[in-house]
């Protein structure tokens, strides 16, 4: 059983409500003042079965001027309309709004239902079908089938009917359901012994008692305690159904018309939105910059600016790029339809479909956004989640971010993630918690940028390593999280970019540089350190004439890394073999003694006390002897 979705548009007092009665046998004026004025305020909803089988659940959209909010909200997951007409007034200005709201928020499929054909005789049924045919001409309604009938009397509600199981029994644009549940709140009420009870159409996805969501803008957590559809209990709702659901740790007071019922985390909230913006042909106003607009979107309803990002103005039946600045934060998804209605007195001028749920702040007439629009209201998802990337060159962006940043579920940003790739677009980094992708235009400039930065260094400190990973980080990724970019560098190293000695970084042929004054300087300082055995001589205090201080620190640090000599304590230094020898000697008297002391150290190494201290402390850091207590004595470690 298919569960379609069948809404109602009109003038007021056309007769939508008692048509749906005469349908369903039920009354969807909810409200004391909706029965006592006679006109619906608020959405009705109630459903029929089909002679098909299939359940439609059908909307009740107010026809008054004032209540074109609600209307809009109705329109939400519609799969036909069926536009009613009083036979005996014809086309109202009222219900050619109605037409042009319902074309802009991409409703396809349409009956138009003459009304009160009892209160008129035939010759005259004949005129108003006519006159509606010209008014809706070049409308999405102009091919509508016409359907003559009298709610009051019940006269053509069987061919009404015959005319909707035809044209719900062909395929329906179908919904998605493998993606973020999202459902719009229209209406919001507490239940005693149920509590908080909210009503929607789900528009994609599916929802499953004891699902735990997020009611956005609000950013509250809510249990999913029960579900009905039609008055059903229900383990599960999809998309395309009418539904009401119970929820837990969210009071009526919070929720209001517009809150959007979506997964933990799944949503970004927004005061921005690009959206390719279409005037209607029938406005008689002109879109001007920074106008203020009423804002429309699903049950959403909101104060905005409109920045024109393209043209000077969009007149009537033109379209433009434009960037909404609103007034209050919403949650939506690119493609989501909308229409704007001029600030005062309120009117419709055009509506359109949101290209981009999550921008940044757009100067009008820059190219390079006006392009990434059009690419975004041209391509794919994996155009989209291409551009979004491109935004995070300097710090990579997670999957669950992208996911939030379009509203798409993680597992189709990672499809089309893959797609990427294998055009050799992105490339990704998985970490422990979440995966990380990466423009290759991105990845293209960081191997530029390091290979320059290398190159450079190279030059300047020929007696060095590299330039240490730490500070390429700090000097050109500083924006970067240290794992990423520890990532980051296993990559280029992976693909041949750099060369890493411990934490040096250099380009990959790079050779430190061992030239005259090299082996000058490391001649010299090994023979000091051969001469002076265990006396240590003071570095600071030894300075080759001609040779920077710089340079001779540096070649210093090749002889520690060759191991050709070593760091015995500050500023001390001595060969390698030397403290090998130490070791040996050291550890042949720990094995007749178990206590070995400073003093008998200087002795042993016919040395002075001030060097004997660092033998031994040095023999402590490699872990041959450690400290008993007292400061001059050590034991085996």
């Amino acid at each position: 059983m298919k569960n379609v979705i069948i809404g109602t548009a009109g003038h007021i007092d056309h007769g939508k409500t008692t048509l749906i009665k005469a349908l369903t046998g039920r009354n969807t004026d909810r409200w004391e003042e909706e029965q006592r004025r006679g006109i619906t305020i608020d959405l009705g909803f109630t459903y029929f079965d089909l002679p098909g089988g299939d359940r439609a659940g059908i909307i009740d959209v107010p026809g008054h001027e004032k209540f074109i909010n609600n209307m809009v909200a109705g329109v939400v997951g519609m799969d036909l309309v069926l536009l009613v007409v009083a036979a005996d007034e014809g086309i109202m200005p009222q219900t050619r709004e109605h037409v042009d709201i319902l074309g802009l928020l991409g409703i396809e499929k349409s009956i138009i239902v003459l009304n009160k054909c009892d209160l008129v005789d035939e010759e005259w049924i004949e005129l108003v079908e006519e006159e509606v045919r010209e008014e809706l001409e070049g409308t999405f309604l102009e091919e509508a089938p016409v359907v003559k009938v009298s709610a009051a009397s019940g006269d053509g509600l069987e061919e009404l009917i015959r005319l909707i199981d035809h044209m719900t029994s062909d395929e329906l644009v179908p919904k998605d359901i493998h993606t973020i549940p999202r459902l719009p709140i229209d209406r919001a009420f507490s239940l005693p012994g149920f509590g908080t009870v909210i009503t929607g159409t789900l528009v994609s996805g599916m929802i499953r008692k004891e699902d735990t969501l997020e009611m956005y803008p609000i950013g509250k957590e809510s249990k999913i305690r029960s579900i009905q559809v039609h008055g059903e209990d229900k383990s599960e709702c999809y998309a395309g159904q009418r539904v009401a659901i119970n929820l837990s740790n969210i009071k009526k007071r919070e929720i209001q018309r517009g809150c959007v019922l979506a997964p933990l985390g799944s949503m970004k909230i927004t005061d921005l939105l690009d959206v390719r913006l279409n005037v209607l042909i029938s406005s008689v106003r002109v879109l001007t910059n920074h106008m203020r607009l009423h804002f429309f979107t699903g049950t959403s309803e909101i104060l905005c600016r409109a920045v024109l990002l393209d043209k000077e103005e969009i007149g009537p039946g033109e379209s433009g790029l434009v960037q909404l600045r609103l007034e209050e934060s919403i949650a939506v998804r690119r493609g989501d339809k909308f229409i704007v209605r001029f600030y005062s007195p309120m009117e419709t001028i055009g509506g359109g479909v949101i290209l981009e749920p999550n921008p940044g702040i757009k100067k009008r007439f820059r190219e390079e956004a006006i392009d990434e629009l059009l690419r975004k209201e041209s391509g794919s998802s994996a155009d989209v989640i291409e551009l979004h990337i491109k935004g995070y060159r300097e710090t990579m962006v997670t999957v669950s971010e992208l996911a939030r940043l379009t509203a798409l579920a993680p597992e189709e940003v990672r499809e089309d993630i893959a797609e990427l790739q294998d055009q050799g677009k992105v490339c990704t980094f998985a970490m422990r918690k979440d995966t990380y992708a990466w423009h290759t235009e991105a990845a293209d400039e960081a191997k530029r940028t390091v290979g320059d930065a290398l190159s450079s260094y190279e030059k300047k400190y020929p007696y060095r390593y590299g330039m240490k990973k730490a500070e390429v980080q700090a000097a050109y990724f500083s924006k970067m999280k240290p794992n990423v970019f520890d990532r980051m560098i296993e990559m280029m190293e992976a693909r041949g970019w750099v060369k890493r000695i411990d934490e040096f970084l250099c380009t990959p042929d790079y050779e430190i540089c061992k030239d005259e004054t090299y082996r000058k300087v490391s001649q010299d300082l090994l023979e000091l350190f051969q001469q002076s055995r265990f006396d240590f001589v003071r570095y600071s205090e030894i300075s080759f004439k001609g040779i920077a201080r710089e340079i001779q620190d540096d070649i210093l640090n090749i002889l520690l890394r060759e191991e050709k000599a070593v760091k015995v304590a500050d500023d001390m230094y001595t060969l390698k073999s030397y403290m090998e020898e130490a070791r040996r000697v050291i550890s042949e008297k720990l094995a007749e003694d178990p206590v070995i002391t400073i003093a008998q150290v200087r002795d042993i190494f016919s040395t002075s006390r001030k060097s004997a201290k660092p033998i031994l402390e040095y023999m402590d850091s490699i872990k041959v002897t450690k400290k008993t207590g007292g400061e001059s004595e050590r034991v085996a470690y």
